[in-house]
């Protein structure tokens, strides 16, 4: 007699099908990209999804200099980093770090939502942001997909 058989499927590197996608972020409120992004990053989407395996999409965000911050962000959010010496605290608002580097507010912002370990840091990699329209991954032909149809 046949059973059934319910084993729970393990992706590993071998087995995950990554895929690229773009994202224009054109009009996009900053953490709620960031949090679609990092899940399609890790692969939240996916039904094969699993926690200790790289198993998301590799990204592509265009137009990083048309997002959004509710509220007073653009003023009162402040970007603080050490220097490592003593009195060596430094921050800027989200303003000055938009003004030097607007990619840097949308890496920022989809860095803190990943896992802080090793997987964390191989997930980053898989995040490329570009300020204008134009993005190097041509090559790889990215699938544009709509944010906001996501959950």
């Amino acid at each position: 007699m046949d059973t059934l058989s319910y084993k729970t499927v393990s992706a590993n590197k071998a087995t995950v099908n990554k895929e690229w996608v773009l994202v224009d972020a054109d009009g996009q409120t900053l953490g709620r990209l960031a949090s679609k992004v990092a899940k399609l990053i890790r692969g939240k989407y996916k039904p094969n999804f699993t926690p200790h395996v790289d198993c998301g999409d590799n990204v592509v965000i265009i137009n990083a200099e048309k997002i959004n911050l509710t509220g007073k962000k653009w003023t009162d959010k402040s970007y603080i980093r050490h220097t490592g010496y003593p009195g060596g605290q430094r921050s800027l608002t989200a303003t000055e770090l938009f003004e030097k580097d607007p990619t840097r507010i949308i890496e920022k912002a989809v860095k803190g939502m990943l896992p802080k370990n090793k997987l964390g840091s191989a997930l980053f990699r898989n995040l490329y942001v570009y300020a204008g329209s134009e993005h190097k991954q041509d090559a790889q032909n990215p699938k544009a997909i709509n944010l906001n149809d996501l959950k």
